[in-house]
């Protein structure tokens, strides 16, 4: 866990409105000369890859604005029974992963249930079967939130989906359109990755258990940032009809590093990150105190209204074994129903992954 000295976030906090502020009124704000200032920035620069600009007869700036997580402005939006589910709310500038931050503070005892960790970034952000996830700093939402059930371990399987439904809830809750579920855990939009799931459980074989649930969204990330995906993505930005952050120089340019809006959908507010994360911890939450007196049942009809490739000929992995099928939706446990030349099969999520066939669009 890395914390910014307080020189470095009051000098970020000067330079989130993403105008040009001079070296001189850096360091008279700060109380710092103008060597250390752009010692300071430099330093961030390369640390968090905040792609700073140096403007000739200006000074310096971020591409774009920034809004910095504030725990004050989340709990300002959260409902009144949101509050009273969350044990402590912490936001890291920096962390290796949320998920891992709160699975350690689970297995030595120090720690509150429905306790949650937002960062502004991940240096080893995990998704789903050991995959890397993008974390740059600001730019998206890292949240993970610890619970504790009296259930086996075993009976948390259905878990990943109905946290899947509250991302789309609060999505749709705030004017995003289009959100689908593909199984078990990613939340897509037009065939795209928006926001992954991450559930991580540790327990007694018969009960209790701990669950960190880890969530990441794409809500604005520029074209450097997504060069380290390997497969199809979307962010917030696109979806609601904005215009994806880039430098300066690219928009000025020949439309390289450009972004242009879909206007074959409709255009919605692009959530701010605070109302964002608030929002998802009002679902989550409700979610995961929900599903200890009644499990899965509850979200199973809205997941099937969310699922995305229901009907569509699909390829799972196991290990090296690639079993091909046409994909039917899920059962009332949360697994996955193939239809093969065999006959119908299920398989529970564990370490399955599902890829569409080659011959149809998307993943």
């Amino acid at each position: 866990m890395t914390a910014m000295t307080p020189r470095a976030r009051a000098l970020i906090e000067l330079l989130i409105d993403g105008q040009p502020h001079s070296g001189a009124a850096i360091a008279d704000a700060i109380g710092i000369s103008r060597t250390a200032v752009w010692k300071i920035l430099h330093q961030l620069d390369d640390e968090l890859g905040l792609g700073l600009e140096s403007v000739r007869g200006q000074g310096y700036r971020l591409p774009e604005p920034l809004e910095l997580l504030s725990s004050e402005a989340i709990c300002s939006k959260l409902d009144r029974p949101a509050r009273q589910r969350i044990g402590a709310l912490e936001i890291l500038d920096e962390i290796d992963s949320t998920n891992a931050y709160l699975l350690e503070r689970g297995r030595q005892g120090r720690f509150n249930n429905g306790e949650i960790c937002l960062a502004e970034r991940q240096s080893a952000g995990r998704g789903r079967l050991g995959r890397h996830w993008v974390s740059p700093f600001g730019r998206n939402i890292y949240l993970s939130i610890l619970w504790c059930y009296p259930l086996a371990p075993a009976q948390l399987g259905g878990l990943s989906l109905a946290c899947g439904v509250a991302i789309a809830r609060a999505l749709q809750g705030l004017g995003v359109e289009g959100i689908g579920l593909k199984w078990p855990n990613d939340v897509h939009w037009q065939r795209r990755k928006l926001a992954g799931l991450l559930l991580e459980v540790a327990g007694e074989a018969q009960g209790p258990s701990r669950v960190v649930v880890g969530v990441g969204i794409n809500l604005g990330l520029r074209a450097a940032d997504a060069e380290a995906i390997n497969q199809p993505w979307v962010d917030l930005t696109e979806v609601c009809g904005g215009e994806r952050p880039t430098s300066r120089a690219a928009r000025r340019g020949n439309g390289a590093g450009c972004h242009s809006p879909n206007r074959d959908v409709p255009v919605c507010h692009v959530p701010s990150r605070n109302v964002l994360a608030a929002t998802l911890i009002d679902h989550l939450t409700a979610t995961l105190l929900r599903y200890a007196d009644a499990g899965l049942a509850p979200f199973l009809e809205d997941w099937r209204t969310f699922d995305a490739y229901n009907g569509e000929p699909v390829v799972l992995i196991a290990g090296q074994q690639r079993i091909e099928g046409w994909y039917r939706g899920i059962d009332c446990q949360g697994n996955l129903r193939l239809d093969t030349t065999e006959g119908q099969r299920t398989f529970a999520a564990g370490e399955v992954s599902v890829r569409l066939k080659p011959s149809a669009p998307g993943l």
